[in-house]
């Protein structure tokens, strides 16, 4: 039975960025068009408003993870998983979310292309877990894959070496077959920022801003997932940016900032805004751009990053922030945001100020080549079957099972159909592709830029072309990147082998 019929019979990367700061003595939340979602299916959540989230406090940072070693081009450190209160609602008991090194979210590993990364992982949960190093060019056996969990109250070490030309905004979670949802949504999440020692923005003052979902039941406890949320992805009451509820930054009339943009929610495609300034995508998941494009908007699926410059401009007549613009994805069980909703307030600076203009040219990227291996992977959805509902090629994941086998070196080209009707966003582990064309309707349309992604929506009913070759051997996972809808088999395994 399909999602259409199961209607017709009646039928998170839950990333919590919150710092560990005293929100007591911030306003308290009273604006219910902020985050307007009052009804979420028959699992109804509270209220935004009605919780008491302070809100407008200007953007907070981003906490960086020191390195241990003073030898040149190597980065040493070590992170533990565990259980950490974080003082959130006034009069409400602390919160306990699961968090790297106490901190919510964790760390930011910040390194050079070329360095080798050594990090000691504790894991002080009640369930295994792992470090995937999301959109990353490294060894299978060291990207946290689910085959590879580490025990409650065990260790491991994560070591690998970044490759020449892969500076770029990536992230790490954990990668649990059954428990990512989880783990995710309670608070373990991380930035991952590979950088250049040519980069052509340098000069330009940079933002990172991490947006993710905060669900909390009346008790301003994290919420368990709901129906809704296994059917549809998880989505909270709180849309946050770097763990603060409608946050303030400060820009000046013709002032160019950088920003780097993490979508880390479980499941929203996010339609981000700027009215009245000027927007210029220049990066996408696996970074810079050959050139800047000037953009209105931005669809940004979960997991996904982008690098934007932005203009301060302040045009009368708009809006002065962040905004995430209404998007349908096909949910059965939940509320479809309807409403425009304000993630991030910009706020004029006291002076202009004159910032150099942007290069013409970021970096040059390369076509891949002909494929010599030619895939077509099917997303569908089997509602009859609450065990296996979410479906890759008919198959629910078997960890024991190598959907397809590979070689290094060799570029192939897959179609993405997804016969669903929701939104599924793709995900491939252990390199970058590039999308070539999208048919919606029976008609093929060419993507309009070369970039290099790891995560690429596809909405009902559209087919997506892409094209990668994978660089090392090993098992390489893809999936659907709601985080429900992985931990619910629609996921499977290319191994590689030299």
């Amino acid at each position: 039975m399909d999602r259409r019929g199961f209607i017709g019979a009646g039928a998170a990367l839950a990333l919590v960025p919150l710092l560990r700061q005293a929100w007591a003595a911030q306003p308290s939340a009273v604006d219910h068009a902020a985050m307007g979602h009052g009804a979420m299916g028959a699992e109804a959540a509270p209220a935004a408003a009605g919780l008491g989230l302070p809100f407008g406090r200007p953007l907070p940072s981003l906490a960086a993870l020191p390195n241990q070693s003073a030898r040149p081009g190597v980065f040493q450190a070590g992170l533990s998983a565990g259980a950490q209160p974080v003082p959130l609602l006034p009069g409400k008991p602390a919160t306990v979310f699961w968090a790297y090194n106490g901190q919510v979210p964790g760390p930011t590993i910040e390194v050079f292309e070329g360095d080798e990364l050594r990090l000691h992982f504790e894991n002080r949960l009640p369930q295994p877990t792992t470090i995937h190093w999301h959109g990353l060019p490294i060894p299978a056996d060291q990207d946290g894959n689910p085959q590879d969990p580490v025990p409650p109250g065990q260790s491991r070490e994560y070591r690998f070496t970044l490759p020449q030309g892969c500076a770029g905004s990536y992230w790490y979670h954990p990668h649990p077959h059954g428990h990512t949802a989880e783990q995710v949504y309670r608070g373990l999440a991380g930035v991952f920022v590979v950088k250049s020692r040519s980069d052509p923005l340098a000069h330009l003052p940079e933002q990172r801003l991490v947006l993710s979902d905060l669900k909390l039941d009346a008790d301003g406890k994290i919420a368990a997932n709901s129906e809704a949320d296994r059917m549809d992805g998880r989505e909270g009451q709180f849309l946050l940016v770097n763990g603060a509820w409608r946050p303030h930054l400060t820009l000046g009339v013709g002032e160019r900032q950088r920003w780097r943009v993490w979508n880390a929610t479980s499941a929203r495609v996010l339609k981000l805004a700027l009215p009245g300034h000027e927007l210029e995508l220049v990066g996408s998941d696996g970074g810079l751009l050959q050139r800047p494009r000037r953009i209105d908007s931005l669809e940004l699926p979960p997991g996904a990053r982008a690098e934007l410059v932005v203009t301060g401009r302040f045009a009368p007549g708009h809006g002065a922030g962040l905004l995430a613009l209404p998007y349908r994805r096909g949910k059965m069980m939940s509320a479809e945001q309807e409403e425009t909703l304000t993630l991030l307030e910009l706020r004029r600076g006291a002076a202009a100020v004159a910032t150099a203009p942007l290069p013409a040219r970021l970096r040059k990227i390369e076509p891949l080549g002909a494929p010599a291996v030619r895939r077509r992977v099917v997303l569908s959805e089997d509602m009859a079957n609450p065990a296996a509902m979410f479906l890759i090629n008919g198959k629910t994941f078997d960890m024991a099972r190598a959907d397809f086998l590979g070689k290094v070196g060799v570029v192939e080209e897959w179609e993405i159909v997804n016969e669903a009707d929701m939104d599924h966003p793709f995900h491939i582990h252990g390199t970058q592709f590039q999308t070539l064309a999208r048919r919606n309707d029976g008609v093929w349309r060419e993507e309009p830029f070369l970039a290099w992604r790891d995560v690429a929506n596809v909405s009902a009913g559209e087919t997506l072309r892409l094209r990668f070759r994978q660089d090392m051997p090993g098992l390489r996972m893809f999936h659907c990147h709601i985080l429900e809808h992985e931990d619910a088999g629609m996921m499977g395994m290319l191994r590689v082998e030299a």
